[in-house]
């Protein structure tokens, strides 16, 4: 093909394309509204999780390690007798840390050791949060450093929440078309924004007392609120 023949071709596609771009109007130059809209669901908790730990102190860090096994062990074993498998126990975290005093004018000096071995309880039945709360605390566990609710419904309380941000978003493009005295037209865009679970709850510090009396841990979850936010764009239609 020569360069002449290339030309003509091209002087014949440039006019062709300049008139469809006059028929069909880009969308940045249709009237448009814009609109966010927010759906909230509530989801009822199903389980939980429990950090609990064990922390000792003594001379040597050998020492404490091994009370620190010692009471460990009794609070696995009263968990496995609630009905806990192994795969709802897991250790979390295991820290070995000397206890030092420091005197101005001095090298610090070591005084003790402190053992804490932190396991994560994994509890599918919220009747035994308050029981395994009870029951760790009861065979050597000192520390309750989280507890926190979860739901096994999020995903289609999430989707749920999705179509009533939806359904604002059009009432309100509705109203804003109304007022401008035109009509809202066909949906042009859609964005669906990450789903924002409630904040989460403080995180619970409970501590072992030595001596002090036996009683069941009232354990209340609530609900969560699932929230979800839509960015839509719509074609507006002016009055005649």
């Amino acid at each position: 093909m020569n360069k002449r023949l290339l030309f003509s071709i091209a002087s014949i596609v440039a006019p062709v394309m300049s008139h469809a771009q006059d028929i069909l109007p880009t969308t940045a130059s249709v009237p448009q509204i814009l609109v966010v809209g927010r759906g909230e669901v509530k989801v009822s908790p199903d389980k939980a999780t429990i950090q609990v730990s064990v922390q000792t102190r003594a001379a040597t860090a050998a020492a404490a390690a091994a009370e620190n096994a010692t009471k460990q062990q009794a609070v696995l074993s009263a968990l496995r007798a609630l009905g806990l498998g192994n795969d709802q126990l897991s250790t979390m975290n295991y820290n070995v840390y000397p206890e030092q005093r420091y005197v101005e004018g001095k090298e610090p000096q070591i005084v003790g050791y402190n053992v804490t071995n932190t396991i994560l309880v994994e509890v599918r039945k919220l009747t035994q949060v308050g029981p395994v709360i009870d029951a760790a605390l009861a065979h050597g566990a000192n520390m309750i450093t989280s507890l926190q609710f979860a739901s096994s419904n999020t995903e289609s309380a999430r989707r749920t929440a999705i179509g009533l941000a939806i359904e604002k978003a059009r009432a309100d493009a509705e109203a804003a078309a109304r007022a401008a005295r035109g009509t809202l037209g066909t949906l042009l865009e859609i964005n669906v924004g990450a789903y924002s679970p409630v904040p989460p709850r403080p995180m619970v510090m409970m501590r072992a007392v030595a001596g002090s009396a036996q009683a069941d841990t009232p354990i209340n979850p609530g609900e969560d609120t699932i929230a979800v936010e839509v960015t839509t764009r719509w074609r507006f239609q002016p009055a005649q």
